[in-house]
């Protein structure tokens, strides 16, 4: 059995492997580059003689370049998270328009994956933690609009920009705790990239007396 903790390197794996590094050091090394059953088999596999330090070093590259692959789409996956159908525009305009590794997504309503929208003026037709739930709807529906435009959600860098709109009863002060449920899921969702500068407000109205509205800036990778 390997101890709880991980190890800074491969050398420092395979020190721990023929017992020339004691289990209390291993646990300073917390870096972690080998998180999975399939690398810890490679590990054993090299330290015994089985197999040699170039074969196992491809195995490890390989398994890194299956789990860079799927990326997002298998962190999607793990979360559990249904995406709807990525909405048409609803006027003249287009959803996304890149400029470089620039990304600008058009307002995203809270699209529901029957193809049905989340409703209501937050404040007084619905209360704050409704609206908290549309806002994390339309990070949904930004996830498949990222994925139907752009090919795939691994492209994208970090949130550059984000602005939240709430339809919201003239003396509702909530709308950055309400904003938060889009922003707390595109940080499950892609880490602290997820987190770029925001703005959260009030609108008399929005169409379809939709909940809420967002749209981003993202940048995409190289």
């Amino acid at each position: 059995m390997y101890p709880q903790g991980e190890f800074c390197n491969f050398a420092d794996c395979v020190r721990y492997q023929r017992g020339t590094i004691r289990s209390d050091q291993s646990h300073r090394h917390i870096l972690g580059i080998f998180r999975t059953i399939a690398n810890f088999e490679t590990i054993s596999s090299y330290a015994y003689g089985i197999m040699d330090h170039t074969a196992a070093s491809a195995n490890v590259d390989k398994q890194r370049s299956k789990e860079s692959i799927m990326g997002i789409d298998a962190r999607i996956e793990e979360l559990g998270l249904e995406l709807p159908p990525a909405p048409a525009p609803g006027g003249t305009y287009s959803p996304v328009v890149k400029i470089g590794n620039i990304a600008y997504i058009s307002g995203q309503g809270p699209l529901l994956p029957d193809g049905t929208t989340i409703k209501g003026r937050v404040g007084s037709e619905v209360d704050a933690e409704y609206g908290r739930n549309a806002a994390r709807q339309v990070g949904l529906t930004m996830l498949a609009t990222f994925k139907h435009h752009l090919g795939s959600l691994d492209c994208v860098e970090r949130f550059v920009k984000v602005l939240g709109m709430v339809n919201a009863a003239p003396d509702f002060e909530r709308h950055p705790w309400v904003i938060n449920g889009f922003s707390d899921l595109m940080v499950e969702v892609f880490g602290e990239n997820g987190k770029g500068a925001r703005s959260a407000v009030g609108m008399g109205s929005l169409p379809r007396n939709i909940s809420v509205e967002i749209e981003a800036i993202i940048q995409l990778k190289d």
